[in-house]
């Protein structure tokens, strides 16, 4: 017998089909989309980088919009009722949408395809800064704030990115029926040769910054596989967590502008989508430092520079490399 839940889920996504036009996923032609599978994306940066893979093969519908927080996101009646009615969802994975972890568990349990992106690339721990495919080990580090485990922003390295697409295109074409597997493979070999580009690039725009500057300063610990991939030292984060949800505490944040001050740190990397008072409280602390806003975990607006995934990487990026050069 048919699950009441994936039945009214069902209901609801089609509703909501109709009347809110689904997400970003929705082509100019409504009704071919209505006919294509569809595969839902949970944050707005994987939403991005699923689109450029399947083009016209899937419709694709992305549940947190552009500037949402991951860590804080909690989906709508709406949003619950098109992961349930999914023909396959994509997650992040490693807990980082945090909101929306029940939901996703009850779409499994009620048959949903569930593809974590996490899952194709080589892992590392918070503050340990070393690859770990297992996630059974972690660094002293971590104990002392509490938080353990596998880093989740596997994005920020677009070396990575394009290691996750390979899985994501073959948890597509295993478990969505009706795919055309050559058609999708193809289009996807496209967009995964711009991410290595894209990752070359990254490292010709780093260059310029000298060893001895590689060091970032960042509001919570989101930019450890970025420092993994091009060479960077994560040195100290304002808030000493992998999510925004936890706090930050007036000693640690006085060990961290004496650490600003003795390794002549230039700037406090903050992110879009979060709040950058802290950052600038504590530049203003320290005094003659910048605070220099990165794309982390959402995606921005079409005119900032961080509209795509490419370009969010390629931005900060070009911000980094600004900031710490010299």
């Amino acid at each position: 017998m048919r699950s009441p839940f994936r039945f009214l889920a069902a209901v609801l996504a089609s509703a909501a089909v109709v009347l809110a036009g689904c997400g970003s996923g929705q082509g100019a032609d409504g009704a071919s989309g209505a006919n294509r599978p569809t595969v839902v994306v949970t944050t707005n940066i994987l939403g991005n980088v699923v689109e450029n893979l399947v083009g016209d093969e899937l419709q694709v519908v992305t549940i947190m919009p552009v500037g949402s927080d991951p860590h804080e996101f909690q989906a709508s009646a709406q949003q619950v009722a098109q992961i349930g009615a999914a023909h396959g969802v994509i997650a992040n994975g490693a807990e980082f949408e945090e909101g929306l972890l029940d939901v996703i568990e009850s779409a499994a349990a009620d048959g949903v395809p569930i593809f974590e992106a996490i899952d194709g690339v080589e892992t590392i721990e918070f503050g340990g800064g070393h690859p770990n495919e297992h996630g059974d080990e972690h660094d002293e580090h971590d104990d002392e704030h509490g938080h353990e485990g596998v880093d989740p922003h596997f994005f920020t390295d677009p070396s990575r990115m394009a290691r996750a697409a390979d899985g994501i295109v073959a948890f597509l074409i295993a478990n969505v029926d009706g795919v055309d597997a050559r058609a999708l493979e193809a289009n996807a070999a496209s967009y995964i040769a711009e991410l290595e580009s894209l990752d070359a690039e990254v490292e010709t725009l780093l260059a310029k910054i000298p060893s001895d500057q590689r060091v970032l300063v960042t509001n919570h610990e989101v930019f450890g596989y970025f420092a993994d991939r091009y060479g960077f030292e994560v040195a100290g984060t304002i808030i000493p967590s992998g999510s925004t949800t936890d706090g930050a505490d007036a000693k640690a944040l006085a060990e961290l502008a004496e650490l600003i001050e003795h390794q002549g740190v230039p700037a406090i990397f903050a992110e879009t989508s979060s709040s950058a008072e802290l950052a600038s409280t504590l530049a203003e602390e320290v005094g003659g430092i910048d605070v220099i806003e990165l794309f982390s975990e959402s995606l921005g607006s079409d005119d900032s520079g961080g509209a795509t995934y490419v370009d969010m990487v390629r931005t900060n990026a070009n911000r980094i490399a600004d900031a710490l050069a010299g």
